[in-house]
């Protein structure tokens, strides 16, 4: 049985959404945590944060102000930490776009500074956050978020003898997310009546915060190094969405945004021969790995994809449909969301 009992555990961009609902689900599911540290940028979100975790109810945690530019100090972070989530990114497309050189900074020699500080220190188990974006990426975002995946993929190479591994778990679009499409949506029904759709085509595939916590703690639990952990979850259509929100608005056409796709995909077709189905999960095994896959199918019951299968938003079987969108976002979201 996974436990996390005498454990400390570090989340890099812990103020953040998945930080916070990690932050919740560890504090409810493993109360004799021994420490659980938000290592994170901004002073003001932290302060709210702590808010909620009073030390007098919850005495395990620490926040620590820092950047993952900043390797020193990520190295005095990691300081008796078991076990690491890498959450901190510059996400926003257009954004990193516009400031190539700043996503670069955090997305990439951010990630390199996490995997250095971990191999410093006594660190464990790593498990780093990446995204659809990063499959065959056509923007800056997604690029640096592969090249963040290999490095971490990559560092079980230069572990030596050293006890810990790294993992890599990558999923879609997080339901009401900061700056994600839902909450912008409701936003712009209630300020304008207007929701504005970049293509009618666009897909996207969906998956709620527990989802994203449920996917970073099985490869917390079962990662062997080296794995890229893909979640099986629906799509759904952006015009479905707004349907969901907002059927009465109006919904102008206003193009894509520098740097989007209209599907997104998590597993090429290039990426099928290294892909096996878990059951809940997808995972690509890394090309060089310290064990044998024959051992790793016969722990998991592993079954290899075909030759050729891909993984995109477009093609999926499992659709959302303009109910099932709303009572997500009533569940999800907004507990007070009415059309």
């Amino acid at each position: 049985m996974f436990s996390l009992k005498d454990k400390s555990i570090l989340i890099t961009g812990g103020t953040g959404s998945l930080g916070k609902a990690l932050t919740k689900h560890i504090f409810e599911t493993y109360p004799d945590i021994k420490k659980l540290v938000i290592f994170s940028r901004d002073e003001q979100k932290q302060f709210q944060m702590a808010q909620e975790y009073p030390p007098e109810r919850f005495p395990q945690i620490r926040f620590f102000i820092g950047n993952v530019r900043d390797k020193e100090r990520l190295v005095r972070a990691f300081q008796r930490i078991d076990y690491v989530i890498h959450a901190a990114a510059m996400k926003h497309v257009h954004i990193a776009e516009y400031n190539p050189d700043e996503c670069i900074k955090t997305n990439i020699n951010g990630a390199e500074n996490v995997v250095d500080a971990c191999l410093r220190t006594n660190v464990e188990r790593v498990v780093a956050l990446s995204t659809d974006k990063a499959c065959a990426p056509i923007n800056l975002y997604g690029a640096t978020k592969l090249t963040s995946d290999k490095l971490f993929i990559a560092a079980n190479n230069i572990k030596g003898d050293k006890p810990i591994k790294f993992s890599v778990v990558r999923y879609g679009n997080v339901m009401g997310s900061n700056g994600s499409v839902i909450p912008f949506f409701i936003k712009k029904k209630n300020e304008e009546n207007k929701l504005p759709i970049t293509d009618p085509n666009m897909t996207r595939f969906n998956i709620s915060l527990q989802g994203g916590v449920d996917m970073v703690m099985h490869a917390l639990e079962h990662a062997w190094g080296g794995e890229l952990f893909v979640p099986k979850i629906p799509s759904y259509k952006i015009m479905d969405v707004a349907e969901a929100i907002g059927p009465n608005c109006e919904k102008p056409i206003v193009g894509i945004r520098p740097g989007e796709k209209v599907h997104e995909e998590m597993i090429t077709s290039s990426d099928s021969f290294y892909t096996y189905d878990l059951g809940k999960y997808y995972t690509i095994l890394p090309a060089m790995h310290q064990w044998k896959t024959e051992d790793f199918v016969k722990a998991f019951n592993a079954k290899k994809v075909k030759q050729g299968f891909s993984y995109n938003s477009g093609d999926n079987e499992d659709w959302e449909t303009i109910e099932s969108l709303r009572e997500l976002i009533k569940e999800h979201v907004d507990p007070t969301f009415e059309v």
